[in-house]
């Protein structure tokens, strides 16, 4: 395989990708996929015929009838059933069978290949756009002081681990949830493909209505491409998270061990932006990311292809703002302004 084939499927949620597209090419693979995720596990020898047809059928497709939407469809739906809580869904264990992964080896090829998905290696453009997700009629600004947010963000990290050093349970398995994400929240964060990148958040609240704010940034921006950019960034500027994080990530990941992420507030000495690639969270989020010999981090609660604003090197720009309203009827946004 090529080396763009391979990381779509050396991720969870670039699996992901690849099963939602097959099951929507052959109704027959949507409906044997479905009995395997959710039908009672029969006896070892059907189970192999069951997977070893499966297989069968997904190689014998015919991939002529892929398009944009199509992708775009998939991309979202593996966006949206990212999960840093609880174990993978039945869907990522099926994907990441050696025999289904496969048999998706010839579509990560070809998606790797095609035209419309190039913008998924595509680096933080230079105009983009920042997206509230009230209603149409709000007018809110940019947020503002990053230096304030991410002082606090680091403080309150900070004491929500060693509160939980004393006060949750050291065992993995404990029935205990906390802050999950690896990112601050709070921070301008943009896009740069309308209306693609309102379909690919994760964890959302069901939004059908957003703003998107034009804006423009400067400085100097970290690229995360690959799973060696992000172990980077947790190798220079670590921040220990092993406590509040353990229960959330070892249901996720199935690891028991140290966890960090990085420091955004010194990150922001360096950087002023950071933008995640689409190729980069496919290949990487919702897994174990290993830093050293006892240390991984997961990248969580980041929108693929989205960048975060560190410092003040971002503001609007003069151009119109757009409003946009999900069409409920085939799931697509509508410019309506």
């Amino acid at each position: 395989m090529t080396p763009r084939g391979e990381s779509l499927l050396a991720g969870p949620r670039g699996r992901r990708l690849c099963l939602e597209l097959v099951r929507d090419l052959d109704p027959a693979i949507h409906s044997a996929a479905f009995g395997l995720e959710y039908g009672r596990e029969p006896p070892r020898p059907h189970l192999v015929s069951a997977l070893d047809r499966l297989s069968a059928r997904i190689l014998a497709l015919d991939l002529s009838d892929l398009d944009d939407h199509r992708i775009l469809a998939a991309l979202g739906q593996a966006v949206d059933s990212a999960r840093y809580w609880q174990p993978p869904e039945e869907a990522d264990v099926l994907a990441e069978h050696p025999v289904i992964r496969s048999a998706l080896e010839p579509l990560s090829e070809r998606l790797a290949s095609d035209p419309s998905t190039q913008w998924f290696w595509e680096p933080r453009r230079a105009e983009q756009w920042a997206i509230d997700w009230r209603s149409e009629n709000a007018r809110p600004p940019l947020p503002k002081d990053p230096q304030h947010t991410l002082a606090k963000w680091v403080r309150d990290a900070r004491v929500e681990e060693e509160s939980a050093v004393r006060g949750r349970p050291g065992g993995p398995h404990a029935s205990w949830t906390g802050h999950w994400w690896s990112i601050p929240l709070g921070l301008v964060q943009t896009v740069g493909h309308l209306p693609a990148a309102l379909g690919l958040v994760e964890d959302s609240l069901g939004w059908e209505q957003a703003t998107a704010i034009p804006v423009r940034g400067s400085g100097r921006t970290f690229e995360v491409r690959s799973e060696a950019d992000w172990v980077y960034l947790c190798r220079d500027f670590p921040l220990e998270v092993t406590a509040s994080r353990r229960h959330d990530w070892f249901r996720t990941t199935g690891r028991d061990g140290r966890w960090v992420i990085p420091d955004w507030a010194r990150v922001a000495h360096e950087w002023d932006a950071v933008h995640l690639t689409v190729m980069a969270y496919l290949s990487s989020a919702t897994r174990a990311l290993q830093i050293d010999a006892d240390t991984s981090s997961v990248i969580a609660g980041w929108d693929p292809g989205s960048t975060i604003w560190l410092t003040d090197a971002v503001a609007e720009s003069d151009g119109p703002r757009q409003d946009w309203r999900l069409d409920g009827a085939d799931d697509t946004w509508i410019r309506e302004s």
